[in-house]
């Protein structure tokens, strides 16, 4: 093995089931014979190791308390920090998981493997060029087994390090008080009311009870009350920082269906005619924030491709953990070489308590446990691949959204992969790409008050074309929705998404909106008792498959 092999070292071992220290890596990849340091390192080791110490390997290899020079050199520069090798796990049983070694698998060379023979000399998971040409995983990869944002991808581009924007996590500070709620539901206001004045000539609500009689005018508020007429026609009142106002919509008109979408505290705009005697609007249009038809998507620079999944649902007596064994396989499949980046879309567990006799259907009956569980799933990706997670409604974290992230327990128990833990909802950059990532609780809402058919379980995607619309993801406030009062709305969308990711209805839905890229990513739970009740059939064991250099989308059903 060369000299520059400590990313093949950190591979192997990760293989195994250990993380190492970066000074271990390094004696290893120092040593005269790489292969058998690491067998004799993994031998060495206890059966309740997880990360191997420089000592370990010194003990395994009898080298006393030396240090290599390349060693020291690393410790000068990062302070003696640990280095965390991938998990990747594979097939691997759980002992093997905790740290005993095991045999490869037959199929080890098909998963993107290698047999103990030549475990070291095989390119890693990312060592092959876009022409065939092996590369050296040093010019890509740190000693971490992940990509530096300094090094080059496969196709001899450098990688952009994933960004992240809108995250609440860290930054709570409503206490739940009256104050806070006005708080922010004027900054919600504020900011959507922005994207529509420079679109109708605004008036205040007070203005307008001082306009003549019969003037055009139009006004930009937040949806206070829709309420049909003795007539049958629709009597929207809207809400300024001064006041309300009503607007009539006629139900002779041809737009007048646009009722069927409004839904309460979103921020719209109407335009129209002061009725003679004053006090009203009779409406001629109706105006959401929107995302423009010119908008245009940016796109990666390689071709690389993200895995967007949700709802995994371990504990859950119905967790198809079959099929998720299925979907990491085909992870390590040199067809999967292109898929760097995993997106989860919320509910990793199935928690405790969330709906009626919820525990009679859980097959781990203790919340950390069951993360315990997920991350045990979790090492069998590939441990070269960027994980990036938000919570949902089923995770061990408030209801009310935004969601922070997971607290400092939970992170401990999923560190294994290193994934990147942000909370819900969240923008995402990945290569260039944003992808706004939103577990979709909202969605229930708006498929329920929504009067068109086209917007349903069936069609999720059409439902989140209505949360682009209203450029916000969660309108409607009660009802099945808890919103935390904050200093500002993390639920505005204030910026226009590339793509827009989202989970929790268990429902496969693919689509685009004013070329923005939509993915409901479906789940890994079989139907439960209580989503039998409701008549929610699942679409089960699928991941689409995002191209981040073209936004096309391929289903992969497990």
């Amino acid at each position: 093995m060369p000299d520059s092999t400590p990313v093949r070292v950190v591979r192997e071992l990760a293989r195994r089931g250990y993380n190492a220290e970066r000074d271990a890596v390094t004696l290893i990849a120092d040593s005269p014979d790489p292969d058998a340091a690491v067998e004799r390192v993994v031998d060495d080791a206890g059966d309740d190791a997880l990360t191997l110490t420089a000592a370990d390997v010194r003990d395994a290899l009898g080298d006393g308390p030396r240090t290599s020079a390349r060693s020291a050199d690393a410790a000068s520069t990062d302070g003696g920090a640990t280095a965390r090798a991938p998990e990747t796990g594979g097939d691997a049983d759980d002992a093997a998981r905790r740290g005993s070694t095991r045999e490869p698998a037959a199929n080890d060379d098909e998963r993107g493997g290698a047999s103990d023979a030549n475990a070291l000399d095989t390119p890693a998971r990312g060592g092959t060029t876009r022409n065939g040409d092996h590369a050296d995983p040093m010019d890509q990869v740190d000693a971490t087994g992940r990509a530096d944002a300094t090094s080059t991808g496969r196709d001899g581009r450098s990688p952009t390090p994933p960004e992240v924007a809108g995250d609440v996590t860290g930054h709570s500070t409503g206490a739940g008080e009256y104050g806070d709620f006005v708080t922010v539901f004027r900054d919600r206001y504020e900011r959507l009311s922005k994207k529509l004045r420079g679109r109708v000539n605004h008036r205040p609500t007070e203005a307008l009870d001082a306009m003549p009689d019969g003037s055009d005018a139009a006004i930009v508020g937040m949806v206070n009350d829709v309420r049909s007429t003795a007539s049958g026609h629709w009597l929207v009142e809207l809400e300024d920082t001064n006041g309300t106002f009503p607007a009539l919509i006629m139900k002779d008109r041809d737009w007048a269906d646009v009722v069927d979408e409004l839904l309460l505290d979103e921020v719209i705009a109407i335009e129209g005619t002061l009725a003679d005697d004053g006090g009203i609007l009779f409406a001629d249009s109706v105006h959401f924030p929107d995302v423009p038809r010119t908008y245009r998507p940016s796109t990666a620079d390689r071709h690389v491709q993200a895995a967007l999944v949700s709802d995994v649902h371990v504990g859950s007596q119905e967790f198809a953990g079959d099929r998720w064994d299925a979907f990491a396989d085909w992870l390590h499949a040199p067809e999967a070489d292109a898929v760097e980046y995993l997106l989860i879309g919320g509910d990793m567990v199935e928690g405790v308590g969330v709906y009626p006799d919820q525990d009679e259907e859980l097959d781990i009956v203790d919340v950390y446990e069951q993360y315990r569980a997920f991350s045990e799933r979790l090492k069998d990706v590939p441990g070269d691949m960027e994980i990036i997670m938000i919570p949902g409604n089923h995770d061990a974290v408030r209801l009310a959204e935004p969601q922070p992230g997971f607290d400092e327990n939970l992170r401990d128990i999923m560190s294994a992969h290193d994934a990147r833990i942000v909370g819900n909802p969240a923008t995402v950059t990945v290569e260039g790409v944003d992808v706004l990532m939103y577990h979709g609780v909202s969605l229930d809402e708006v498929i329920a008050e929504h009067g068109d058919e086209s917007v349903s379980y069936d069609a999720p995607h059409n439902a989140m074309a209505q949360l682009l619309k209203k450029r916000h993801v969660a309108p409607q406030y009660g009802g099945r929705m808890r919103v935390a009062p904050e200093e500002k709305d993390y639920l505005v969308i204030d910026d226009i998404p590339d793509v827009f990711h989202t989970g929790h209805v268990h429902k496969l839905g693919i689509g685009a909106y004013h070329n923005v890229t939509l993915i409901n990513s479906g789940s890994w739970q079989e139907q439960t008792a209580f989503q039998q009740s409701v008549n929610i059939d699942p679409d089960v064991g699928t991941a689409p498959i995002l191209d981040l250099d073209t936004l096309d989308v391929t289903v992969r059903k497990f």
